[in-house]
C-alpha cells in the first residue's frame, strides 16, 4: 500500500476524516409548536458521571439557534430502514411544517420527536455549548433514554450509506 500526503484543505479533510465510519442519528428539538430535525454523524457518548453525549451543530444552520433556544434535545439513532429519514434530515431549506409526518414518531417527556422505529433514543437537556470553529459542540445531560430496536445500524463512510 502506497500512502499519498495530501495537502491540508478542507476538501482533503473531508475526505480523510470521511474514512471514519460512524453511525447517523437524526437530532430534533421543539421552539413553541414548531419541531426541527437535523441528520448528525458527529454523536458520541461523553461522560457515564453524570450521563453526557454530545453532537455538533454548524452555526449557520436554522437548526443551531433553535437548538439552543430550546434548551432540549432527542436523538433517535437511525436503523438502515431510514436511510430515507438521514438524507430527508440533511437537506438544508426544507419547509418546516409537517416535516416530521412521513415517519412514526412520539413525545419524549419533554415534548421533542423520537423516531418510533429508532436503534436509541435519548432525551437531553443542553449542559454546555463550546465552540468548535464553524460548529458549535453541544454537551447534554441524558435524562430519558430507550433502545426500542435491534434492527441494522445506519452507517455512513467515505461519503455514503451502508450497514452491518
Amino acid at each position: 500500500m502506497r500512502f499519498l500526503e495530501r495537502p491540508v484543505d478542507s476538501r482533503t479533510y473531508r475526505k480523510v476524516v470521511g474514512r471514519f465510519a460512524t453511525g447517523v442519528a437524526v437530532v430534533t428539538t421543539r421552539v413553541g409548536d414548531v419541531d426541527h430535525a437535523m441528520t448528525v454523524n458527529s454523536f458520541t457518548s461523553v461522560s457515564l458521571d453524570p450521563l453526557l453525549v454530545l453532537f455538533c451543530a454548524e452555526k449557520v444552520a436554522r437548526f443551531h439557534a433553535a437548538v439552543l433556544e430550546a434548551g432540549v434535545w432527542g436523538v433517535s439513532v437511525l436503523p438502515a430502514s431510514m436511510e430515507d429519514a438521514s438524507r430527508f434530515f440533511a437537506h438544508r431549506g426544507r419547509p418546516l411544517d409537517g416535516q416530521l409526518a412521513r415517519w412514526r414518531h412520539h413525545r419524549g417527556a419533554s415534548g421533542v420527536a423520537l423516531f418510533d422505529g429508532a436503534l436509541a433514543t435519548l432525551e437531553c437537556s443542553t449542559k454546555d455549548v463550546h465552540d468548535g470553529g464553524d460548529h458549535s459542540i453541544v454537551v447534554g445531560a441524558v435524562t430519558a433514554l430507550a433502545a426500542p430496536s435491534d434492527d441494522a445500524p445506519l452507517l455512513y463512510y467515505d461519503g455514503g450509506y451502508g450497514t452491518l
